[in-house]
């Protein structure tokens, strides 16, 4: 019989280690021992197949002849204990701390045991600890997850379930005059693959982006069509935005539920966060300031004067590298073919949306009706316009508006009949919002330079001294600077409490003074002067 037959994997060793073979064949051995069928046969067969003398075996069989034990006894041996574990937090993870800590203590205080050796502290903690244990304890909970073992949901089909979620984008666009970093809301469908739709903010999202992405992820239009329709559910990680009651209301009115994932647990929607990670990789990185781009000595990046790009073109490249996944990108999941190509491929029904209901998706309602006057519709103190509203007058309607947009409604009848948009009749012009925005920018950067100022008076130096000496402050003020700025800061307050007061200023030298009285008093006068 060749060595990969029985007993051993095909290189020779034994199938069973010394221990697990021990217990498996001393039961089987005592069973033989008790009915008088134990042989010599039986205990080479067991040393063969475990690795072990027939001495060795003929030992246990003695050990369970006398002890009634099966295994051998457990040696003594040093552990980790949860003080032990404690101070592996406390040191960051540093066996070598540790044992010093362990050291100090047992020679500040000789009632404690003495502290084992370096090397079987740390054999304690490689046998006791699995991975996952020793990286949490030194770097936290993010570092125990790494260790961990996900299971896979199994594949679905199409508009099974959606998952949703934000990403700060990390590249910096400019916006009027302004580098910002844009924030993406986006939805993708985890069965095919497929991004379903999108909205791009420079600033951090809100429901309005969320109803703006899940709109273009309904529509079967164009640019991300023929993908679409309603999901069977939609999950998300308990942001606030998803979960507010416009975006819950306008898919709950299609009977679509919000699925809301527990926080920090970004293994529970895999496929988004594969893909913010793929976006990243894929395209951020290669974009004009990107902010986590390799630094130089000193922090610096290699181009620190890099023209950044707008945000138009910023949203341009990410809707063709969208493209390019949905289209080109070929996951390894979906077996060589596309996104779109699986999501045609699959024959699951689709549940379109009307264009009728679409219209008004996502839209919010005071619950009040106004009346169409000969100046439109009165909304939020405004007045709104539209041509449809010709010959309307006195008509009374419903208005329905996206969150945050107030220079567009929606009218509907009473009758739930939708009678069109409507816009701000006295919009400003882009120059005069443009020199608006330029003002408020310029109040702001005033009150922060008066802000960064009062910190600079507020901040006292010291010199710097090389003996246990009193600190010295630095910048020496002379009485005369003193007492001028006294007398200055008075005269604030008293500005302050009175704005119409003025400060007397020094008398010109050609004005013409008063002569002062005489020494002389009132009983002193000559008789000239009386006369």
């Amino acid at each position: 019989m060749s060595d990969s037959c029985a007993g051993t994997h095909g290189t020779g060793k034994p199938v069973f280690t010394a221990h697990a073979g021990r217990l498996a064949a001393v039961p089987r051995l005592m069973a033989l021992d008790q009915h008088g069928e134990l042989t010599s046969a039986h205990v080479r067969l067991v040393a063969t197949a475990v690795g072990r003398s027939e001495r060795a075996v003929w030992r246990w069989v003695a050990k369970a002849r006398t002890t009634g034990h099966v295994a051998a006894a457990p040696r003594t041996r040093f552990t980790v204990t949860p003080e032990l574990r404690r101070l592996v937090v406390l040191w960051g993870g540093n066996a070598s701390a540790v044992h010093r800590e362990l050291e100090q203590r047992a020679l500040a205080d000789p009632r404690l045991p003495k502290p084992p050796s370096l090397a079987t502290l740390h054999r304690a903690l490689r046998r006791d600890l699995a991975p996952g244990e020793r990286a949490g304890l030194a770097q936290g909970e993010a570092a125990r997850r790494a260790f961990d073992v996900f299971g896979k949901r199994p594949p679905g089909h199409r508009n099974e379930a959606w998952e949703g979620d934000h990403k700060c984008v990390p590249v910096r666009v400019w916006v009027e005059d302004e580098l910002v970093q844009p924030w993406l809301t986006w939805f993708i469908d985890c069965a095919r693959k497929v991004i379903m739709g999108l909205a791009v903010t420079p600033h951090a999202p809100s429901r309005d982006a969320v109803l703006a992405a899940l709109r273009t992820a309904l529509d079967r239009g164009e640019p991300f069509g023929p993908a679409g329709g309603l999901p069977g559910l939609v999950r998300v990680d308990r942001g606030k935005e998803f979960l507010c009651g416009t975006v819950t209301s306008a898919l709950g009115a299609f009977a679509v539920p919000v699925v809301d994932l527990p926080a920090y647990s970004p293994h529970l929607k895999g496929t988004i966060e594969a893909l913010n990670d793929a976006v990243e990789e894929m395209l951020f990185v290669s974009m004009p300031r990107y902010v986590h781009q390799q630094r130089l000595t000193g922090g610096h990046t290699a181009d620190p004067d890099e023209p950044a790009l707008t945000f138009e073109a910023f949203v341009e490249l990410l809707l063709k590298w969208v493209h390019w996944w949905n289209t080109e990108h070929k996951p390894r999941a979906l077996g060589g073919l596309t996104p779109m190509e699986a999501w045609r491929c699959d024959p699951t029904p689709l549940h379109d949306v009307p264009a009728e209901q679409l219209a008004h998706f996502g839209l919010e309602d005071d619950g009040r009706t106004r009346t169409i006057t000969t100046q439109g519709v009165r909304w939020r103190n405004r007045h709104y316009i539209a041509p449809w509203m010709v010959g309307q007058a006195g008509v009374r309607v419903a208005v329905r508006h996206l969150p945050h947009h107030d220079t567009t409604i929606e009218a509907f009848g009473l009758d739930g009949a939708y009678l069109g948009s409507a816009v701000l009749a006295e919009e400003a012009s882009e120059e005069q919002v443009r020199k608006v925005r330029k003002a408020r920018t310029a109040k702001a950067r005033r009150l922060r330079a008066d802000m960064k100022a009062a910190a600079r008076l507020r901040r006292e130096r010291f010199k710097a001294v090389t003996t246990a000496t009193p600190p010295e402050r630095l910048g020496a003020l002379t009485e005369a600077e003193a007492e001028a700025e006294l007398a200055e800061s008075a005269a604030t307050d008293l500005r302050r409490a009175n704005p119409g007061y003025i400060p007397h200023q020094p008398v010109p030298d050609g004005w013409a003074r008063p002569i002062p009285p005489a020494a002389d008093g009132p009983g002193n006068d000559t008789p000239e002067e009386n006369a």
